[in-house]
């Protein structure tokens, strides 16, 4: 029996090919993409699950306070970690993860070579102590976790240890040594394999903590200081089984409290799940490669809305076709078959056809893949198929897809009576309750398809806002070029300066630290003192010097830029800053004294505020200074391009040659700052490309299902066509006639779909503190958009019908 019906099953399909191609086609697209989405969920959430007992593991992080706004930071002060495994109660491991500061050259003394070899920019790199590797289960190849109690000791994975010393095993790497920025000096005592897992922790060097406070690092990395938060410094704890994240945080409070005191600006701190940091945007993680989860429920509301185009196409067309089936049906009950019989017939047919789809689907994954593999993790591949969660993915898919498609139409269709049919009784008019269902969900498809071009258009929009907002400084032809973090020879520096600054494309070069807007960012504490009381602030620290806000053409509000200087002796503060502590006008700020530490300095200037970071966030309290030996950054302002006379390119090239004159061993690298801002909105760029492609896929299904009822349609009046042509009617006068019904329905979608997303699009639009606004042109142009691809599908079949010789269609009568 089964076999008949898989055979019954073909033949109907074969008979319908367009239907079945159209069919097909829909539940293709919509399976093939809920595959792909499946792959990069099912990753996304795969990572940091191998640990034991991760429930109790959380990151310490901090939070300052400022009038009227927060600011999160993933770091806390590095003494800190100490006191946590000291003092409180109910913490079973604190384990500290100090980044290296930049990407450090590594020296490598192999046996056989007297000149050491040099490693550049090496990632992964942090100072921590043997409580990391009781967080972080690692199989030791060689040594053990108590070799980073000792200062100036090192332990490597084995992907590192094999690119310093290939050919030598693990166990005769110890006691052998590693250089790292020409001036720290240490020993590897340890070798651990690689972790294979999904995780955040991905480092491959372990320098020991005790290393920063036996060296010239103790005061860059401010190891005494309570006062200074970075992301830098970073805190693990892992809780006694059994004790509250909420006791255990209170009496962290206590601890910051006992050996800093909050003045004017409070800091406080909190327990953040492990589990948590894969997903947390704004306090990030360590190499930024974060997943977003509103991002993901959204890739997984697209595959549903593909999977249920397809399936309403399905519903659709099966439905539509009913009278053409209804003979068949007839008979079949009147030879004996029972009303489940016939349910599982059609059901078998639409499993039939899922399964095909399902098919097609699979192979289309690698292409899939390889087309959006600058929006897919690496780690996302083809072989993930295989794995048993995806197979019951799979498996579930076609269950859900088969019965969602078949079970109504296969329900339907069993009703009809057999006398009925056999006495051509059976007919499809518009007011039949199959006809009322057919117009609902089409108008559910095209209210799908709405809201993805009104969703586009709000993202469009709101990305042309972010990369042309004004932001308070000149960002278009401008050059950086990011210095060796290791040298320290100022005169060098100043020489490459002289030389970039006589290329003739070159207006203007300037060394300073970071450019206005940018990732990179430097944090510390500062206060100034008005006799009874002392107001403390954290700010952000940036250094430069006059002709640096003269080629960024930033505006000064009161007093005059800092001047030159070898160390800080001027301060300039943007406005935000002067309102935090107290000052009512800019003028107000001029004359008065910041303390940093033990050291005292006159403000001079008070700067208009201006975006140093992204639209996402607000404008935070920001200081300037003067610095020469904080400099790490030349800014290059090229001259405007004119046709035959300036090449920014050839610019580019005499700059490399210019830097490997003075720095021959380390890579040229620069950045455009225009290019550099508009990297700040990548995954808002990546989601609109998604989007365009999801809104593509969703017009295109339901545009497909509105050519299979145009042809069904078209089919069932050929008659009346015929006749309205021989009684003069115009070809412009069918067309309408044809198309009038679908694109009210089209309209009606439009307008229900409207208030939903506006709704959906102003939530997104809160996560950025400075946006776009929502236009009422947006939802006009949205709806003509869809009406204009319809009528360009309908008019596939409705002018061809229309142009018909009506003496076909009437001969019969």
């Amino acid at each position: 029996m089964f076999k008949n019906f898989i055979l019954g099953g073909c033949r109907n399909l074969w008979r319908n090919r367009l239907f079945s191609l159209i069919n097909i086609s829909g539940l293709a697209i919509g399976i093939s993409a809920s595959l792909v989405i499946f792959l990069i969920v099912n990753y996304q959430y795969s990572f940091d699950h191998f640990e034991k007992e991760r429930d109790q593991i959380y990151r310490v992080v901090s939070t300052m306070h400022f009038p009227g706004q927060e600011f999160k930071l993933p770091g806390v002060p590095l003494p800190m970690s100490g006191a946590v495994q000291r003092e409180v109660s109910g913490v079973e491991i604190s384990a500290p993860v100090i980044l290296f500061f930049g990407d450090p050259t590594v020296g490598v003394s192999l046996p056989d070579n007297l000149t050491p070899v040099q490693f550049k920019k090496e990632p992964d790199v942090i100072f921590t102590n043997d409580s990391y590797f009781k967080l972080i289960s690692y199989n030791w190849l060689a040594g053990n976790p108590g070799c980073l109690q000792k200062p100036f000791s090192v332990v490597l994975t084995e992907s590192r240890a094999k690119k310093y010393f290939p050919g030598i095993p693990p166990s005769s790497l110890i006691g052998h040594t590693l250089t790292y920025d020409d001036s720290i000096l240490v020993t590897i005592n340890g070798v651990v394999q690689d972790l294979n897992e999904i995780t955040e922790f991905r480092f491959k060097e372990f320098l020991s903590l005790n290393t920063i406070a036996n060296s010239g690092l103790k005061k860059s990395y401010n190891w005494d200081s309570w006062s200074n938060i970075n992301s830098s410094s970073q805190l693990f704890v892992k809780l006694i089984k059994g004790v509250s994240a909420k006791q255990v945080l209170s009496q962290i409070q206590s601890v910051r409290s006992k050996y800093f005191k909050d003045n004017f600006l409070k800091t406080t701190h909190s327990l953040q799940p492990l589990n948590e940091i894969h997903f947390d945007s704004e306090l990030g993680n360590f190499d930024d490669t974060q997943a977003n989860k509103s991002t993901l429920l959204g890739l997984l509301v697209v595959a549903a809305f593909l999977l249920l185009l397809g399936c309403i196409n399905f519903i659709n067309l099966t439905t539509a076709q009913g009278a053409q089936r209804a003979k068949e049906i007839g008979i079949r009950k009147t030879l004996g078959s029972s009303k489940k019989q016939l349910i599982f017939q059609f059901l078998s047919e639409t499993f039939l056809l899922t399964i095909i789809a399902t098919g097609i689907s699979i192979a289309m994954v690698p292409l899939l893949l390889k087309a959006f593999s600058s929006y897919i993790p690496a780690e996302v591949s083809f072989n993930e198929i295989l794995q048993p969660g995806v197979l019951l993915f799979i498996v579930i898919i076609i269950m859900i897809v088969g019965l969602l498609s078949g079970f109504y139409p296969a329900l339907t269709l069993t009703r009809f009576n057999p006398v009925a049919v056999l006495k051509n009784h059976i007919q499809s008019t518009p007011n039949t309750r199959k006809a009322v269902m057919r117009k609902t969900l089409t108008i559910v498809q095209f209210i799908i398809a709405q809201f993805f071009i009104f969703a586009i258009l709000v993202v469009s929009k709101q990305i042309h806002y972010l990369l042309n907002k004004e932001l308070g400084f000149k960002k278009d032809a401008i050059v950086t070029i990011d210095l060796p973090s290791a040298d320290k020879d100022t005169d060098k520096k100043l020489v490459l300066r002289q030389k970039i600054s006589g290329i003739p494309e070159v207006d203007q070069v300037v060394l300073a630290s970071f450019p206005p807007a940018s990732n990179a960012m430097s944090f510390g504490t500062m206060s100034i003192d008005y006799g009874k009381k002392k107001l403390e602030s954290s700010v952000e620290f940036k250094f430069a010097d006059s002709d640096y806000f003269a080629l960024y053409k930033m505006k000064l509000l009161a007093g005059r830029f800092p001047r030159s200087t070898d160390s800080t002796m001027e301060y300039l503060i943007n406005n935000t800053y002067a309102q935090v502590i107290g000052f009512k006008s800019p003028s107000e700020a001029i004359g008065k004294y910041l303390e940093r530490g033990n050291s005292k300095s006159e403000i001079v200037g008070v700067l208009a505020d201006f975006h140093s970071h992204s639209l996402h966030s607000e404008i935070k309290p920001l200081v300037f200074s003067s610095a020469l030996n904080e400099y790490s950054t030349l800014h290059i302002g090229l001259k405007p391009k004119i046709e035959g006379s300036q090449n920014w390119k050839g610019a580019i090239s005499k700059m490399e040659k210019l830097w490997k004159e003075e720095y021959p061993e380390d890579e040229f690298s620069y950045q455009f700052l225009d290019e550099s801002i508009a990297k700040f909105y990548k995954s808002e760029q990546d989601i609109s490309i998604l989007l365009s492609w999801a809104t593509g896929l969703t017009i295109f299904i339901s545009c497909l299902g509105l050519l299979g009822l145009a042809v069904y349609t078209t089919n069932l009046k050929t008659k009346e066509i015929g006749i309205r042509k021989v009684l003069g009617a115009s070809v412009n006068q069918i067309v309408f006639l044809l198309s009038r019904d679908f694109v009210q329905l089209i309209l009606f979608a439009s307008v229900i779909s409207a208030p939903f997303c506006w709704w959906a699009m102003n939530k997104w639009l809160e996560e950025f503190a400075f946006r776009t606004t929502l236009d009422w042109w947006v939802f006009v142009v949205g709806g003509l958009i869809m009406v204009s691809f319809a009528l360009l599908v309908l008019s596939i079949r409705t002018i061809r019908s229309a142009s018909a010789n009506p003496i076909q269609s009437l001969r019969t009568e």
